[in-house]
């Protein structure tokens, strides 16, 4: 394993500190712009209220007097250096790091901020945030995300407020965007008032949140412990989340909608997920698309099921694959749990992944660029995030045209978990170096692996035999036998019952069959098409209408 010593990749900042005193609020200009008090001024201003700390505010070009008007409140100016321009959102999301640590131990770099010693009793703080919402991707803006940073530790460090009980830190925002829910969530949010924004956030949530990575350039849940070869010890974080199972409401989901190609993968999900011992509700959301037999099926698998509407993709054209993805939305409405962990019906979990209810939204694995894949992603129910996610769906552009790319301009602050909680069955650099490693990984036993997302044409829709993503040219980077017969060790595992929603149907059969002849006329050189198919499902008895 490698030392800490090793040169980091990433730019390098030093926090600035400030002089052991608070520093003497400057006079401003006669012509500063005055910032007028929110309608909620006299709501916050209430008994005990002595300490107010303004964050991003121009002390000489802001006039912020009327916050002190009967001169009974110490207004404390909080002194941080300005992030660099220099500072990309790259720099703390990079595509990629070395997870596993063969070369380079990840390192993020540090966004200066103020010595929170100095500043432990602010009763309100209050923060001037920057925003540029015409800008395409004005979100991910490192400034923006110092100034909630240096808010949120205030907040979370406030050594007069830690009984997280009688008295609330009180935050707030002054900005025309809205702040990030990533940080400050929807559920605090108090009031709104035009560009003013009122919260009393959750002190134990918010201490998390700032312990954690300042960005997906280290992992949140690390594999390995710091710069040696141990694997890291997740005991602490395991008996946390038993405790929290006693009182917190936490289950797994998933979504179908809109046809029921995903039934048998969802089967699947539904019994992989009870083989690793999980006590957690499963929670299926599905709609009036899948026939009662088969909902039927998947109750019996182990699905608790709840019927919704489905949500439509404003932007998708009629009849596309994204037209009703928008549908995922609806697990912000299951508030009768306090976390759900949202995983794709092309999914089988191979461990155990409880341990992820001890992370907050969002938490997922990478995906490319700075965004996440969300087909195993940890979020927190919410009717408000939910009516967020409706009101911006009209606005914003989504990347993919799907839910991930919406759900990364929303989330654009999330927390890197190990690629090998959601594994993603693909081959892009097309070597058979890496070939060696993802086939060992997908076949190991035990296994190595939490779970393996499979993209692509999904086993089901396969013959047993062989992976068929490699009859199709356009699917070839997607194809694994290994992992492909570790999916049907899995589904003859199942009940026979079960079993059969995993049935093909006669129009699958003959595109199989004409992949396949395809396949040998253009001679790829793979010859999968020369496997004699021997799988049961071929036969005419045993086909689904």
């Amino acid at each position: 394993m490698p030392s800490q010593g090793k040169a980091e990749k990433s730019i390098k900042m030093k926090a600035v500190m400030e002089e052991p005193q608070v520093k003497a609020p400057k006079m401003p200009k006669k012509n500063a712009m005055k910032i007028e008090k929110p309608s909620f001024f006299d709501q916050i201003m209430g008994k005990g209220v002595k300490n107010i700390g303004m964050v991003n505010f121009d002390e000489e070009e802001d006039d912020v007097s009327e916050w002190n008007m009967q001169g009974e409140k110490t207004i404390i100016p909080i002194h941080f250096e300005k992030v660099s321009s220099q500072f990309n959102w790259t720099d703390l999301f990079p595509e990629w790091i070395d997870e596993e640590e063969e070369s380079d131990v990840p390192s993020c770099p540090d966004i200066p901020m103020p010595d929170f010693n100095v500043h432990q009793n602010m009763d309100i703080i209050v923060a001037k945030l920057p925003c540029n919402n015409n800008k395409e991707g004005w979100g991910r803006n490192v400034y923006r995300l110092q100034v909630h940073l240096i808010v949120a530790n205030l907040a979370a460090k406030n050594k007069g407020k830690r009984d997280y009980g009688r008295l609330k830190t009180k935050v707030v925002f002054l900005s025309k965007c809205r702040p990030m829910l990533e940080i400050f969530r929807c559920n605090d949010l108090v009031k709104n008032d035009g560009d003013w924004w009122y919260y009393e956030p959750d002190l134990k949530r918010l201490e998390q949140k700032v312990s954690l990575p300042v960005g997906s350039c280290k992992l949140a849940l690390p594999l390995w412990e710091q710069g040696i070869d141990k694997v890291y010890d997740t005991s602490k974080i395991q008996k946390m989340v038993r405790k929290n199972a006693k009182t917190k409401r936490e289950a797994y989901a998933t979504v179908l909608h809109s046809s029921d190609d995903y039934v048998c993968g969802a089967i699947m999900l539904a019994q992989s997920l009870l083989r690793t011992g999980t006590k957690r509700d499963l929670i299926l959301l599905l709609d009036n698309s899948i026939s009662p037999a088969k909902r039927r099926a998947l109750s019996t698998s182990g699905w608790k099921i709840r019927i919704i509407t489905r949500i439509r993709n404003p932007k998708a054209e009629k009849h596309s694959y994204n037209e009703y993805n928008y549908s995922k939305f609806r697990l912000w409405q299951l508030t009768d749990y306090d976390k759900v962990i949202f995983i794709d019906a092309d999914i089988v979990v191979l461990r155990n992944l409880d341990v992820l209810f001890h992370f907050p939204q969002m938490s997922a694995t990478g995906n490319d660029q700075s965004i996440f894949n969300s087909g195993i992603m940890v979020i927190e129910p919410s009717n408000c995030t939910f009516n967020v996610l409706m009101e911006s769906r009209y606005d914003i552009v989504s990347y993919n045209g799907g839910d991930q790319g919406f759900l990364n301009e929303i989330f654009v602050w999330w927390h890197r978990l190990p690629r090998r909680v959601n594994y993603l069955k693909n081959f892009w650099a097309n070597t058979t170096l890496e070939a060696s490693k993802k086939n060992h990984l997908f076949g190991a036993e035990p296994p190595k692996l939490y779970s393996i997302h499979y993209l692509g044409l999904k086993p089901w829709y396969c013959y047993r035999d062989y992976d068929c993503n490699w009859d199709v040219e356009d699917q070839r980077v997607y194809a694994s036998d290994v992992a492909h017969h570790k999916w049907w060790k899995l589904h003859d595992q199942m009940d026979k019952k079960l079993q059969r929603m995993c049935r093909l149907t006669k129009r699958r059969r003959t595109n199989l069959n004409w992949e396949r002849r395809k396949a040998s006329k253009l001679g790829l050189p793979d010859q999968h098409w020369k496997i004699n198919i021997t799988d049961p499902r071929r036969s005419g008895s045993l086909l689904m209408n």
